[in-house]
């Protein structure tokens, strides 16, 4: 058996290397270059993980898997989801949210290697008993089918967010997280990769159409958030995650305050002002080194006004409008 797995782990990579020099390319907005994967821009090591992913992850029928687009609301909803999941099981003060951050809280698959997945079920295991809760930035499309396939069992909740702010943030993160060796790109030129499709698990409308259109079919297996009604109500979706999950909050926990409590230990204010998360950092599935903090920085809804001209938002909302057109979803302003 072990030399089947090393035998298809070789196979992969030499199918990796090839795709490689086959695939259409692209500048990156962030790092490295970007290679188009059955429509979808990827990273060299992400596109690798996307191929490990549909031939070595296996799943449980139990698991829930945090989707959504890069700087979309993710840190918050992996701390939300975490906690709600494990409330019965970590006392606020004792919490392992004020020791780790909420990147260590389950892993991420977007850059897992194949030494990865020898250990992914006693790693998960550590803070994640079944259920288990994964993160990926992959596009639904990419995912394996025995995972997305109805009679899997498995879960996604997905967020999306507004795609003008979703690229200030992700400019704000680009230049942070930038390599001092690597040219700064403008924000102007970061807009007109975003307005091409060119970015990173990207185009952002193929990424959000695909999950919605998901989750419009089995409404029971996919959970469609929009980042701005979260930050709206965050304490309705505790109550919406902890009934999707499976652990519906109790008549004795609505009389406590269950999900206030959630809510408000998982609040944006709070996580930033966690020690941990000015201090801390997270060591990624590829080896790097991030410092917690990068991942907190205003999380407001409605940013994208001190960076963005009225021809740039004009232009987003229109593409955005055409995209979206007849899916039954909405985004954003309605363009002039």
């Amino acid at each position: 058996m072990s030399t089947e797995n090393d035998d298809e782990q070789q196979n992969t990579l030499q199918q990796h290397a090839q795709l490689l020099n086959e695939l259409p390319k692209a500048e990156a907005c962030f790092m490295n270059s970007l290679h188009l994967y059955q429509g979808i821009w990827l990273y060299p090591d992400a596109l690798l993980s996307v191929m490990l992913m549909q031939t070595r992850f296996k799943h449980q029928s139990t698991d829930i898997f945090l989707t959504s687009l890069i700087k979309s609301g993710t840190t918050w909803l992996r701390s939300l989801m975490f906690t709600t999941l494990n409330r019965s099981r970590f006392e606020f003060s004792e919490h392992p949210l004020l020791r780790k951050g909420p990147h260590d809280c389950f892993p991420v698959l977007d850059l897992y290697k194949p030494d990865n997945y020898a250990s992914i079920d006693r790693d998960t295991d550590v803070l994640t008993p079944s259920p288990r809760l994964f993160a990926t930035h992959f596009a639904y499309k990419l995912l394996p089918s025995s995972v997305t396939d109805p009679s899997s069992g498995c879960k996604f909740v997905y967020v999306c967010r507004d795609p003008k702010d979703m690229l200030v943030s992700l400019w704000h993160f680009m230049v942070k997280l930038r390599p001092k060796e690597q040219p700064l790109l403008s924000f102007e030129q970061v807009f007109r990769k975003f307005c091409e499709g060119v970015i990173e698990y990207g185009p952002y409308w193929d990424h959000v159409l695909g999950f919605w259109e998901a989750s419009v079919n089995s409404p029971d297996k996919i959970l469609f958030l929009k980042y701005e009604e979260l930050k709206r109500d965050p304490e309705v979706h505790v109550r919406k995650l902890a009934e999707f999950m499976g652990v519906p909050i109790s008549v004795q926990e609505e009389a406590n305050g269950t999900a206030k409590k959630i809510a408000d230990f998982c609040s944006f204010e709070h996580l930033r002002s966690l020690e941990v998360n000015k201090t801390g950092v997270h060591r990624s599935n590829n080896g790097a080194l991030v410092e917690n903090q990068v991942f907190f920085r205003r999380g407001e809804v409605g940013d994208w006004k001190c960076h963005m001209t009225e021809e740039m938002k004009d232009e987003i909302d229109r593409i955005t409008h055409d995209k979206l057109k007849g899916s039954g979803l909405t985004l954003g302003a309605t363009p002039k």
